[in-house]
């Protein structure tokens, strides 16, 4: 079994979630957390040991792995520390702020001889799980596009996160992981990256981006998130030229769920001649389909829950073998945002490399 001896590092609403979901994992043994707010950690649990400065946390002898869980800008100093002081490292997303920064994280853990992964736990989210089996296992043909879509109505951040120099906004907030999504999603050389990114109610930092991946197959990856949208959903597409993967979650509406594979009985050998009135005007190519042209099919079941990743992390502590979110993964991520922060300056598409 794998000795896993955690301190948290940072005990906010992230640390106390880590918290509440570890508590679930008897093979990870909490034995210290740390906060700058000594409050933060009055709900902590019995006998965990409490500290307000992290160089003590991470000296403290009974803990052999640091999980990062405090602002952004923060992440390379407690990494270097703990990677020094010979513990092994989880870190929140995102990693860094920086390429650079976080090549100096992964040269000090290389040369500590410590391990170093990213808590990307959203490949295992249950709206993306499918999604990634449709594409991976050719349930639409040769797909075409996907496209990722997540709409609030909150519109502005919150505590640090309202703060550019924090790494605040939403590209870095869940930019990074629908980002990581579409790349574990879509095993394919990215070629090209377009972005546009906007402040909508927020002076300082985004709250809008739409980021356009095209991969050397010919396939285009989209991803559209807005907080200020006013029809809030969690949506995917997944079109190829044997049918649509749809998922859309309806936040308005009692989280109201559609799953499904829409398919064609059979492909128009030509638009008919016919004109068609619609509410929308004359169409031939747009109107209603015949009776019985287009069916259903469910998406695929695949099992996942909030504890994979931890679980996924423990094996790979026994076992020795890579782990689920590897270092050049992550930094593949970064460098792709920054890709789209340079096509979101200059109002241009950005070749890629990486």
């Amino acid at each position: 079994m794998a000795d896993i001896r955690l301190g948290i590092l940072g005990y906010g609403f992230m640390g106390h979630e880590h918290m509440n979901l570890l508590k679930r994992i008897p093979e990870i043994s909490i034995e210290a957390i740390c906060d700058i707010v000594p409050s933060q950690m009055d709900d902590a649990p019995e006998g965990v040991r409490k500290y307000t400065d992290m160089d003590e946390l991470i000296a403290d002898p009974e803990v052999n792995t640091v999980l990062i869980v405090i602002p952004n800008p923060l992440h390379k100093e407690a990494a270097v520390k703990a990677a020094r002081a010979g513990k092994h490292i989880i870190c929140e997303k995102p990693a860094a702020l920086t390429v650079a920064d976080f090549d100096e994280m992964v040269a000090e853990a290389e040369k500590a001889g410590v391990r170093m992964t990213v808590h990307q736990q959203r490949r295992h989210d249950p709206d993306f799980v499918p999604m990634k089996a449709v594409l991976k296992q050719g349930l639409v043909g040769k797909p075409y596009l996907v496209r990722s879509m997540m709409y609030g109505v909150n519109g502005n951040m919150h505590d640090w996160h309202i703060y550019p120099e924090m790494g605040g906004g939403m590209l870095y907030d869940w930019g990074i992981h629908l980002i990581d999504q579409i790349l574990d999603m879509v095993d394919e050389k990215v070629v090209s990256v377009y972005a546009d990114i906007k402040n909508v109610i927020n002076k300082e930092v985004d709250d809008y981006f739409l980021l356009v991946f095209r991969f050397e197959s010919g396939l285009t990856a989209e991803i559209e998130l807005g907080t200020y949208f006013l029809t809030p959903k969690r949506a995917w597409i997944v079109a190829g030229d044997t049918g649509t993967a749809l998922l859309d979650i309806d936040f308005l509406n009692g989280m109201k769920e559609t799953r499904r594979i829409v398919r064609t009985r059979h492909l128009l050998e030509n638009v008919p001649g016919k004109i068609t009135m619609t509410s929308a005007g004359p169409t031939r190519s747009f109107g209603p389909p015949e009776e019985g042209l287009l069916y259903e099919e469910p998406l695929p079941d695949v099992p996942t829950n909030d504890l994979d990743w931890f679980k996924g992390y423990i094996r790979a502590m026994e076992e020795g073998t890579p782990f689920e979110v590897t270092l050049p993964q992550v930094r593949r991520d970064l460098c792709i945002m920054d890709a789209f922060r340079e096509s979101a300056r200059t109002g241009k598409a950005v070749p890629f490399e990486a």
